[in-house]
């Protein structure tokens, strides 16, 4: 491993870590049951600076690197994977707001979204293009200084109760060279929400359709230039990508310090159950994979803070295999339970509804392969 983390990252570290423990464990397990959002603890990460990771220190973000949101979002997980999630989500849309934004843009937006007085989502899949994005159907037409969007989209994180809302659509028919980026606030006409999708995980933010019917907005909310839209959201989701595995590795680490304390005390045949070979091997081996996850996660978040040329290929790498391991570890943890894992009082079961989105949003863990492997035969 050649990332060495600093005494500054280390700080950072143990805050997250802190407020995890502090604001989101104690509640993790009644937020799932209840479906709730809890928008006052997420804009309590605004305080610590979580809201604008890596945004301009010149409009109140922290001006962070890559791997250091790692870091914060491996911690935050470890307390409330779902929660985690959202955040990671919001620093998203404020990125790219802070990256491809004007001036005025950022000047008007992201003193709003770091300190969380306004929070954001992020809108690019929808009902018929998930992995093929470039295909949307939602359109943007300029109609004098203003553009009229018409479409949908689909399963969009915080939908109904954000504030602000980072959209994709299409100003022209030049597949993903047609697509350009909005900034979107709640309340304007025409802007409607579908039904809280009834999920596996992720309980404790809503999953909406945003529905735009005929919704002006002025032109001054296009990011960047027309048509630059797609390459924003390809941008984005190197570190989404990063983001989404580092929170597979806190809910990993949770579920694997459940599973270790739980073979201490559990009896069977007389003695705990940590005594037999087959449970010592398990263990063994969660902890190994998730080490040489953790070490592939940093590694990857080094390589897009250094602007490395390889940096997509192992961003890719990096969510692949660590959203896949991380559920693997959640899984085996509940196995080491056994029947008392499958019970929600154990909050094993809960880690792993939560950690099984994480192989499909921000690209399947198929198109990863797909990444990879076509830069692989570039060479």
């Amino acid at each position: 491993m050649t990332t060495r983390l600093s005494e500054e990252q280390i700080m950072i570290q143990d805050m997250a870590k802190r407020f995890a423990a502090d604001r989101l464990a104690p509640h993790t397990s009644e937020w799932d049951e209840t479906s709730h959002f809890p928008v006052d603890v997420i804009k309590e990460t605004a305080g610590l600076g979580f809201a604008g990771i890596y945004v301009g220190e010149d409009v109140g973000g922290s001006a962070l690197g890559r791997l250091d949101a790692a870091l914060i979002f491996e911690q935050l997980s470890y307390g409330d994977v779902s929660t985690a999630a959202f955040i990671s989500i919001h620093n998203m849309a404020s990125w790219m707001v802070d990256r491809f934004g004007s001036d005025a843009q950022r000047k008007e937006w992201l003193p709003k979204l770091t300190s969380m007085d306004l929070i954001a989502s992020y809108c690019l899949t929808e009902p018929g293009s998930g992995s093929d994005a470039a295909a949307m159907k939602t359109t943007a037409v300029l109609d004098g200084d203003e553009y009229v969007l018409n479409g949908s989209k689909q399963f969009i994180s915080g939908a109904g109760t954000s504030d602000v809302y980072v959209l994709m659509a299409k100003t022209s028919d030049d597949g993903a060279r047609g697509v350009s980026a909005f900034i979107i606030p709640i309340g304007t006409p025409g802007l409607s929400f579908g039904s809280d999708e009834k999920k596996m995980g992720w309980k404790s933010q809503p999953t909406r359709q945003v529905l735009l019917d005929d919704v002006r907005v002025p032109k001054a909310n296009r990011i960047g230039d027309e048509g630059h839209g797609f390459k924003f959201a390809m941008a984005g989701l190197d570190g989404g990508r990063l983001n989404i595995a580092a929170c597979s590795l806190g809910g990993a680490q949770r579920a694997l310090d459940k599973a270790l304390d739980y073979a201490k005390e559990r009896q069977q045949f007389g003695q705990p159950i940590a005594n037999f070979q087959a449970t010592q091997f398990k263990l063994a081996d969660m902890e190994t994979e998730l080490q040489a996850a953790r070490v592939m996660l940093y590694e990857a978040a080094a390589k897009l803070d250094a602007k490395a040329p390889d940096a997509t290929r192992w961003c890719a790498m990096a969510k692949r295999f660590v959203t896949d391991t991380g559920f693997k570890i959640a899984n085996d943890a509940l196995q080491i339970h056994g029947g008392y894992g499958y019970l929600s009082e154990y909050g094993v079961e809960q880690i792993v509804r939560d950690l099984r989105v994480h192989q499909i949003l921000e690209g399947t863990n198929e198109i990863m392969r797909v990444i990879v492997s076509r830069d692989m035969l570039k060479r």
